[in-house]
C-alpha cells in the first residue's frame, strides 16, 4: 500500500488559493511591478493570441504544484511486515577447552568422541534454539579469549564453536578469568537479561582472577551464571574404561551459580548435557515481542518528475505562426 509519511504538507495546496484571497492588490492589479513585468504581460499577450486550448498553460501549472506537495508529504511504498523476533536477551557461553577436554569418555550417535566434540554436537542445538538472543562465546584454558561476541548470528557462532579445538587456550584451566571476561562484555550491555552459561571438566588451575571474586563482580552487574561441571569421570586404558573420582570443583562451581542468582548442574554424559541445555531453555526463555518491520520505498521521485516535466512544459516558447496565419 502507498503511505504519506509526511500528511501536513498537503495542506500547503491552499497556499496559491490563500494568496490570491489574501492579496487584493494582486487581483486588482495594483501590486508593485517591477520592470520585468512588463516584458512579462507581453508574453502572456502574445501567448494568449496563439491558437491553443484555453486555460491550457494553468492547467499545467496546477499540476506542477499538486505534484510538488505530494513529493513533499514523501509518498512511500509499504511492503507485508516483517516481523522481527527479539527478546531482549544476552547469553554468553564460556567453554572449557583445556587439555582435560581431550578425554574421549562420550558417545554422539554411537560414536566415541572427546568432550569438547560431545560439547559441539549438543551446544549448537542449544545456539540455535536461542531465537532473538544475543549470543556470544568464551574459549578459555590458561587464558580466556573472546571467540564471537555477542550477536543475533547464531549460525556463524555455532560455526565459531564447530572449529573450536582442544588446547586452543592452553593446557590448563582459567574459570576466573573466563568469568571476568564475560562480566567485561556483558557489563554495557542495554538488555537487563545478562546470562553466563559456563562449562568446564575441571578445576581452576590458571589465570590471575579468582573464581569467587568473578562472580562476585558479575553479580553486582547483574549477570546470572549457571555453571555444568561435564565429564564422565572414566578414564581409557587398552580399549577398557576405569571409573575415576571427578576432578570437577562441585562446590566451587555451585557457589558461583548461587552467588549470582544461577544453577549449577552435573553432566556425565552426552543425554545429561543435552538435557541441561533443554532445561536451560526453561529457566532462561525466549521472550519474543511483537516487533515488525515493513519496508518502505521512497516514491517521491515519480511525483517530482512529474512535476518537472509539468514545469518544463510551461516553460517552453509559443511557436511561431507561420504567414499565412499571420495574415488571417
Amino acid at each position: 500500500m502507498i503511505e504519506l509519511l509526511w500528511p501536513w504538507m498537503l495542506f500547503a495546496l491552499l497556499l496559491p488559493w490563500l494568496a490570491y484571497r489574501r492579496a487584493p492588490a494582486v487581483r486588482a492589479g495594483r501590486a508593485v511591478r517591477l520592470p520585468i513585468y512588463v516584458e512579462l504581460q507581453a508574453a502572456a499577450a502574445a501567448s494568449r493570441s496563439q491558437r491553443f486550448m484555453p486555460g491550457w498553460r494553468a492547467a499545467a501549472c496546477i499540476a506542477a504544484w499538486v505534484l510538488l506537495v505530494v513529493a513533499a508529504s514523501r509518498p512511500v511504498w509499504l511492503g507485508d511486515p516483517i516481523r522481527l523476533p527479539a527478546s531482549g536477551r544476552d547469553l554468553m557461553l564460556a567453554v572449557d577447552v583445556s587439555g582435560s577436554m581431550e578425554e574421549s569418555d562420550m558417545v554422539v550417535e554411537g560414536r566415541r568422541v572427546n568432550r569438547l566434540q560431545a560439547v559441539q554436537s549438543v551446544a549448537a542445538d542449544f545456539i540455535e534454539r536461542r531465537v532473538g538472543d544475543r549470543v556470544g562465546l568464551i574459549l578459555f584454558g590458561d587464558r580466556a579469549y573472546v571467540y564471537s561476541p555477542l550477536s543475533l548470528d547464531r549460525d556463524t557462532v555455532a560455526t565459531l564453536l564447530a572449529d573450536a579445538l582442544v588446547g586452543l587456550a592452553g593446557q590448563k584451566t582459567a574459570i576466573g578469568d573466563a568469568i571476568g571476561l564475560a562480566a567485561k562484555r556483558l557489563q554495557d550491555s542495554p538488555s537487563d537479561h545478562r546470562v553466563l552459561v559456563l562449562l568446564t571438566d575441571g578445576v581452576n588451575t590458571a589465570g590471575e582472577l579468582n573464581p569467587d571474586k568473578a562472580a562476585e563482580l558479575a553479580s553486582t552487574l547483574g549477570i546470572r551464571i549457571h555453571t555444568i561441571g561435564f565429564g564422565s569421570g572414566a578414564q581409557a586404558f587398552g580399549g577398557f574404561f576405569q571409573i575415576q573420582q571427578s576432578q570437577i570443583d562441585e562446590p566451587q562451581l555451585q557457589r558461583i551459580a548461587q552467588q549470582t542468582g544461577g544453577r549449577y548442574f552435573r553432566a556425565r554424559n552426552t543425554e545429561e548435557l543435552e538435557a541441561i541445555y533443554q532445561l536451560l531453555d526453561d529457566i532462561e526463555p525466549v521472550e519474543v515481542d511483537a516487533l515488525s518491520l515493513r519496508p518502505q520505498d521512497e516514491l517521491f521521485i515519480w511525483p517530482l518528475a512529474l512535476a518537472g516535466l509539468f514545469a518544463g512544459l510551461v516553460a517552453l516558447p509559443p511557436p511561431r505562426r507561420t504567414r499565412t496565419e499571420a495574415a488571417s
